[in-house]
């Protein structure tokens, strides 16, 4: 087991400026200007989404293999009786250790952990890993995801990645036997997933991230390429919990018939390398 890392620096937040200081009546009067603007982009998510609802659709395999606890699962069987799904595609550094797995994608996956409301709305929802099952199921465990999850084998990944890439939130739509993609998206799309920036938003000192515009001697501290979601040390920062409360990182040896990852973070990384 890894060793505990240490707890994030916040002190950049706490020396930080801060606003004037006004009395209620200027703080709502200006609170309200700024609500006109909210509610303006409220709308016009609405109206978005409304053109979202209207796009077509492209048929996928209903039969394309997946592969979960007990091996190959179609992809049909994934919707478990409901007539949409919701997939996020996690990436998957085969090989390497919990550590240096993507920060990004364990940032949006740990927020999704409630089913019951998707559900309610004849939604399923799962988790695609890229890799093998043994090993990312694992991370599964030390993470302790409650949500669906199958890894993608290497024969199924042109018919569902279709020229993209690991790291999209993809929407399903099951008619009878046959299915349909309606939607997907990435970047700063998958923020649908984590509610952390909505929160971060609101606050005073926002993401506290370079790209943002704000006042002088705000905290900016987090970069926007990854570097946001991790530790000083590099390890994806909602790991820190699970080393803390002792769980186990080690995700064992690197399954047969698998390559190490060579993706250009691990470029120059021994070619038989194991975790």
């Amino acid at each position: 087991m890894t060793s505990q890392p240490a707890e994030p620096n916040v002190s950049t937040t706490r020396d930080a400026a801060r606003p004037p200081v006004a009395d209620r009546a200027t703080f709502q009067t200006e609170l309200d200007r700024l609500r006109v603007r909210e509610k303006a982009h409220t709308r016009e998510g609405d109206a978005v989404a409304a053109a979202r609802r209207r796009l077509p659709m492209v048929e996928v395999d209903p039969r394309t293999p997946l592969t979960g606890a007990d091996g190959p699962v179609p992809l049909i069987d994934i919707f478990d009786g409901r007539s949409q799904l919701v997939a996020y595609f996690h990436m998957w550094h085969i090989g390497r250790p919990s550590a240096e797995q993507c920060e990004g994608c364990t940032f949006s996956t740990s927020h999704v952990t409630e089913l019951t409301y998707l559900h309610s709305r004849d939604i399923s929802y799962a988790v695609f890993c890229e890799g093998p099952y043994e090993e990312a199921s694992r991370y599964r465990d030390f993470m302790g995801y409650p949500v669906p999850w199958y890894s993608v084998p290497q024969d199924s990944v042109d018919q569902l990645i279709a020229d993209r890439y690991f790291g999209i939130l993809v929407c399903y739509l099951r008619d009878g036997d046959q299915v349909y993609e309606t939607y997907w998206t990435t970047g700063r799309g998958n923020e649908a997933m984590a509610p952390s920036y909505g929160l971060m938003d609101r606050t005073v000192y926002g993401r506290q991230e370079f790209w943002e515009e704000s006042p002088e001697g705000w905290p900016q501290r987090w970069g926007s390429r990854g570097g946001q979601f991790q530790m000083d040390d590099g390890r994806p920062m909602a790991q820190w919990s699970r080393i803390q409360a002792g769980r186990d990182d080690d995700l064992g040896p690197m399954p047969d018939g698998w390559t190490a990852c060579s993706c250009p973070l691990h470029t120059g990384a021994s070619a038989g390398a194991t975790s």
